[in-house]
């Protein structure tokens, strides 16, 4: 089932986020007066298909969700009638050829400010970025970080959740700058502290940049109390009820309800020996977590939840909603700051300064697609946001059968005076099937690396 729901919304997303791009396309090139022949949603035999307008227009969705194109009047390719001459893509002027092919890319970025526009707006929450305990010798130290420290700003963007703190270290670090921190104390006076790059190393999805800094989030204090019991989880089997106490696992002390956390997500299918206080007795019980995977990982889990804390946890919550234009604005700097990331951890891997682990291929894209749908909407629409924004970035790259390259072609001729010889673009479209070919494949390599080993 969650195999089915990864590629339901892998479908879902890719769906959409083509259809956006070629609708640039098909838009701008209608308006340009260019006739269009085909709008076609996927690759191979078509599964649904119509005719519209007074073009006779097919509107197509194919069988291969992995992409899609328009297809338009070419004396290039092939014989056309007379009276669609000047309706042809290639008879058209250098600006509204221009037009066309860029309106794709840039189609990607404006859904990707629409999106994040209406995820500022939504509102989002999250836990407040406020620093626990500190590693002894750890760079947070060292840095000048402080027990109760609350993360500011990172770079000069406010970070007011452990979330957009990840974040922006991961988008700092990859694009190769030194992370300069605002902080501010219990006291209520900001810090403005330095952390260097290069601490993180070899940087990719997996880094856990928190641990890498030495820090332990604050956490409320919720002693390990049971508040219920999950019927037919590995917990009701071994015995444990509302109320108890787990005060032991296999003789090391359990110092809260996070610890029980982790030692039960540590250890499945392992039997760990309990002690348990229950109405001011100690029971003595056997448990083993059940072996669950999900995403790649694989966890304990024993079905069961903690007793609400009586502590007030408001403090260590954050939520940001914006008004429309806070939220406009907001979404422009989001949408060119993932931009330019994008292309420089590009970059970055081209001459080795940037880990190929970074790149993610449809398995990856479809993992993600499945996690940030079950998350609700915000997190989706952030993650259709960002593969936009990446199918943007990339169809502008220089590279012939893409976008770019034929922008490129444009811009020789817009500097020549002539178009680009037949002759040179096929050869160079053969180069450029090579290069897609070349990362796709390096893309899958990753995925199956990461899934698989």
């Amino acid at each position: 089932m969650e195999i089915l729901q990864k590629v339901f919304f892998f479908i879902v997303a890719i769906g959409v986020l083509v259809t956006v791009h070629e609708f640039g396309h098909y838009w701008v090139a209608r308006r340009a007066g260019i006739k269009v022949l085909r709008f076609s949603i996927g690759f191979g035999r078509p599964l649904l298909s119509w005719v519209r307008g007074e073009d006779k227009t097919e509107y197509v969705i194919a069988a291969i969700p992995l992409g899609g194109y328009v297809k338009m009047v070419d004396t290039r390719e092939g014989d056309i009638a007379e009276h669609d001459l000047p309706r042809a893509f290639d008879k058209q002027s250098l600006a509204k050829r221009t037009a066309v092919v860029a309106a794709g890319p840039m189609f990607n970025f404006i859904f990707a400010i629409l999106a994040y526009w209406l995820v500022f707006q939504i509102g989002e929450t999250g836990a407040r970025p406020l620093v626990g305990q500190l590693a002894s010798n750890g760079v947070a130290v060292e840095a000048g970080f402080l027990p109760g420290d609350e993360f500011v700003a990172i770079s000069g963007e406010k970070t007011p959740t452990w979330g957009s703190v990840a974040q922006r270290i991961a988008t700092t670090v990859m694009a190769g700058e030194d992370l300069s921190i605002r902080v501010q104390g219990e006291e209520g006076f900001a810090r403005d502290l330095v952390v260097n790059a290069s601490v993180f190393g070899e940087f990719d999805e997996n880094t856990d940049v928190l641990e890498k800094l030495g820090i332990e989030p604050a956490k409320p204090q919720i002693p390990a109390i049971v508040g219920e019991v999950i019927p037919n989880g590995s917990a009701e089997k071994a015995g444990l009820q509302q109320g108890d106490l787990i005060k032991a696992i296999d003789g090391q002390p359990v110092e809260d309800w996070f610890a029980w956390v982790k030692w039960v997500r540590d250890n499945p299918d392992k039997q760990l020996s309990l002690d348990v206080q229950r109405n001011g007795s100690m029971l003595a019980l056997r448990l083993a977590p059940e072996r669950v995977e999900k995403g790649g990982e694989v966890f304990g889990r024993v079905g069961l939840k903690a007793q609400a804390p009586s502590e007030d946890l408001s403090r260590y919550r954050a939520e940001i909603i914006l008004g429309p234009v806070d939220a406009f604005v907001g979404a422009v700097n989001r949408t060119a700051e993932y931009s330019w990331l994008t292309l420089k951890v590009l970059g970055r891997m081209l001459i080795g300064e940037a880990s190929v682990k970074n790149l993610s291929g449809p398995l990856t894209i479809a993992d993600v697609a499945g996690q940030t749908a079950s998350f609700g909407l915000v997190a989706f629409l952030k993650f259709l946001a960002i593969v936009s924004i990446s199918l943007g970035v990339l169809n502008l790259l220089p590279v012939p059968m893409l976008d770019g390259g034929h922008l490129l072609y444009f811009a020789v001729e817009a500097v020549t005076g002539k178009s680009v010889s037949e002759a040179i673009q096929l050869r160079a479209q053969q180069i450029g099937i090579a290069v897609l070919a070349s990362v796709m494949f390096l893309a899958f390599y990753v995925d199956f690396t990461r899934y698989f080993g």
